[in-house]
């Protein structure tokens, strides 16, 4: 009964917010309620939600600190170099657009928190389809699936947990990895052309009178019009505001209902502008010394994230903007994502803490490793590694490292399967999990790239499960799993 109300938990909760029914964080709060006293422990749900709320405070803290530091990095000027880089490489072409965002989320991802990749990669990229009127479900699905596929770097969570749940040194479950895990970044990179050609052909190519687009991509006073069907940009001076914009894009976009629809273009380049008053170029390599310093501190696990993010978001303010109003300033320009997202992960902390605490996770794993056939028993890292894909998606790492995967390995173990293959396949599913409801980074995504949840989920599921099936493709092929 439990495993049947779990599952129905799970859809009810994913069909309202893809049919936009409820918002995600009334869906995240009522839908688990309601089902905890559907199974007769209404009780005893303050219990499950403080429970859940507890075992979240720390990610909701590192969250927190995390989008105020990197927020002030941004601020600061300390990703302008990679960023423009990315849009000297973008141009003015959609496709290459679309490329330049796997790239710089691949390349952000190497610090392991996902929650910073989508924070840079947003802003950095999002001024640039908004202006060509991109569909911006096509960056939140693409970076969310370039994460995913980095998400397996041994700081990043899920290695650590398989490496932990299983008694197995993470290395050795990371580096035969690493030949798969490049096919599956090759395959995101791949889509990212096969997207970004379809965003070509729906708006047209889009080209600058009078100078090289690599310069004006950079540039505050350039102003892009997409008209759709070829027309040419135009470029205007005395600033992005006086642009007049011809577009008629309809916002329909590859993902099927982005809100880019009837957007004006006069929002410039904000998180690019090369002169925004906040910049401090004398403090930038204070800054880039300080962000290397925090990376390799969490690396090394000096001290627990949280705290290293409130150290270094304290630390950041005060050296970068050393007057009261300014530190304000700051910090008010950052609350309305950081309150969206911390809001978003304590409202992920009840339907977290009813699947767990009535006892639903544990009975729908049972009765997923119950229905594996006998003879499948050989091959049961293949098994893993299809599981893995809904599994991660429809479960938080935790309960799925900790909880599935030693019963997979164990009934892998009757069979001669060795625990670093079952550890090695449970990696494949890391591309849909970064996508699922139950990750809290997903919200600054789809939060800063004003991109409906529903949305995201709608036109990522299938592209981040066929690059999940590629990487565990490619690890049976060499061998690895």
């Amino acid at each position: 009964m439990l495993t049947i109300l779990g599952f129905a938990m799970i859809a009810t909760f994913l069909v309202l917010i893809m049919m936009k029914k409820m918002s995600p964080i009334a869906a995240l709060v009522l839908i688990p309620a309601l089902f905890c006293v559907a199974v007769g422990q209404g009780a005893k749900l303050g219990d499950y939600v403080i429970d859940g709320v507890g075992n979240l405070a720390p990610t909701a803290a590192m969250l927190m600190f995390a989008i105020v530091y990197f927020g002030v990095m941004i601020d600061v000027g300390l990703f302008d170099p990679i960023v423009r880089g990315i849009l000297r490489f973008c141009k003015a072409d959609p496709m290459r657009i679309v490329v330049g965002t796997a790239v710089l989320a691949a390349i952000v991802s190497l610090d392991g928190d996902g929650s910073t990749t989508f924070m840079i990669t947003v802003s950095a990229m999002y001024p640039l389809y908004k202006r060509l009127k991109m569909s911006l479900v096509v960056m939140t699905g693409v970076a969310a699936t370039a994460n995913g596929v980095m998400n397996t770097l041994p700081w990043g969570g899920p290695t650590a947990r398989a490496a932990t749940a299983l008694k197995l040194d993470a290395g050795d479950i990371f580096v035969p990895m690493i030949p798969a895990l490049g096919v599956g970044l090759a395959a995101v990179l791949l889509l990212a052309v096969v997207l970004g050609r379809r965003e070509r052909r729906r708006i047209g190519p889009l080209t600058l009178d009078g100078a090289p687009a690599a310069e004006t991509a950079t540039e505050p006073e350039t102003v892009l019009v997409a008209a759709g069907g070829g027309d040419r940009a135009r470029k205007t001076s005395g600033g992005a505001d006086r642009g007049t914009g011809t577009g008629t894009g309809t916002g329909t976009g590859t993902g099927g209902g982005a809100e880019n629809a009837g957007e004006g273009v006069d929002e410039g380049f904000k998180g690019l502008d090369p002169n925004r008053p906040t910049l401090r170029p004398k403090l930038y390599w204070f800054n880039a010394a300080l962000t290397i310093a925090l990376l390799t501190a969490m690396i090394m696990e000096l001290m627990p994230i949280p705290v290293l993010f409130l150290l270094g978001a304290a630390l950041a303010l005060t050296v970068n903007f050393p007057h009261m109003p300014d530190q304000r300033a700051r910090i008010a320009a950052h609350a309305d994502n950081v309150l969206n997202v911390s809001g978003m992960v304590f409202a992920a902390a009840v339907f977290t803490g009813v699947l767990s605490g009535t006892g639903m996770v544990e009975h729908m794993a049972d009765w997923l490793v119950g229905a594996i056939p006998e003879g499948m028993g050989p091959h049961m890292a293949i098994v893993t590694g299809v599981l893995s894909i809904p599994l991660t998606y429809f479960m938080s790492n935790d309960g799925f490292y900790f909880g599935v995967v030693p019963v997979l390995a164990e009934a892998g173990a009757a069979h001669g399967v060795s625990p670093l293959e079952i550890a090695r396949a449970s990696l494949v599913g890391q591309p849909l999990h970064m996508s699922s409801p139950l990750v809290p980074a997903v919200y600054v995504l789809v939060g800063m790239a004003k991109v409906e949840f529903g949305d995201h989920t709608r036109f990522t599921v299938k592209w981040a499960a066929l690059t999940s099936l590629v990487v565990l493709a490619a690890g049976l092929l060499f061998g690895i799993v």
